[in-house]
């Protein structure tokens, strides 16, 4: 599958999560949940995946972790907050330059809405 394919599948997956549970809950449950309906749709997942900074050329554990990587290509940053700011998208932004990857999907689940709460960022 390519980019777009996995991003649309994982947004598909988000939807159901978001409609089965609505908002209000913490972003671990969210979190579990997600990783679950894509586990069912036979993705490969990896949850909170150590994101070492790479400082004067020496690994450095700083103690940032990736929410959801799927397909080893699209990393997920899940949040339940009252909206997104820009930190926000910066945290992911960040995350695909210290990890390589190209394409990131910003998602809060606590929206009424949940294509409200999603954001694309390209590295």
């Amino acid at each position: 599958m390519n980019k777009n394919e996995i991003t649309g599948a994982i947004i598909d997956a988000a939807m159901d999560v978001h409609t089965a549970l609505g908002p209000g809950l913490l972003e671990s449950a969210y979190e579990a949940c997600l990783k679950y309906e894509l586990a069912s749709r036979n993705f490969n997942i990896l949850s909170q995946l150590e994101l070492p900074v790479t400082y004067k050329n020496n690994i450095i554990n700083a103690g940032y972790r990736i929410d959801l990587l799927v397909e080893e290509q699209v990393i997920v940053e899940l949040k339940a907050v009252d909206r997104i700011i820009p930190m926000h998208e910066a945290q992911l932004l960040s995350y695909l330059k210290l990890s390589g990857k190209k394409i990131g999907l910003l998602i809060n689940f606590n929206v009424m809405r949940l294509k409200h709460g999603i954001k694309r960022i390209a590295n």
